[in-house]
């Protein structure tokens, strides 16, 4: 079974930086594409930023300009790199990926972290 685990949430201020990290427990080569996911109180999971396994990027409107997603292929780390954070980006988020990109299916999640922007 494939083990997401993300680190590097915490509370910030409005305008912070911040790193999100996920330890992947397989080749993260082997996977199409990695995502990072968040989930605002009350609101619905969406997609924040993605990477193909040819490197292909995706960011949403939201974040665009603000955060970057990397992965450090031989540590099976992704990354995302969060700056100037709005209290707007306060949610958990989670790392996610799977098997097929085509048709697009996220098949395993991680248990997600915890970011908090104060204004």
């Amino acid at each position: 079974q494939v083990q997401l685990v993300e680190s590097g949430g915490a509370s910030v201020q409005t305008g912070g930086s911040l790193r999100l990290s996920c330890a992947v427990s397989e080749r993260i080569l082997s996977f199409p594409f990695m995502d990072w996911y968040r989930q605002a109180p009350g609101k619905q999971r969406e997609l924040v930023a993605r990477v193909s396994s040819g490197g292909l990027l995706y960011y949403s409107d939201s974040v665009k300009g603000r955060f970057t997603i990397s992965r450090d292929n031989a540590k099976n780390t992704l990354y995302l790199q969060m700056n100037s954070l709005k209290p707007e980006d306060t949610a958990t988020y989670y790392c996610a990926t799977g098997e097929s990109l085509s048709p697009l299916r996220v098949d395993y999640w991680g248990k997600g972290t915890l970011v908090t922007v104060s204004s």
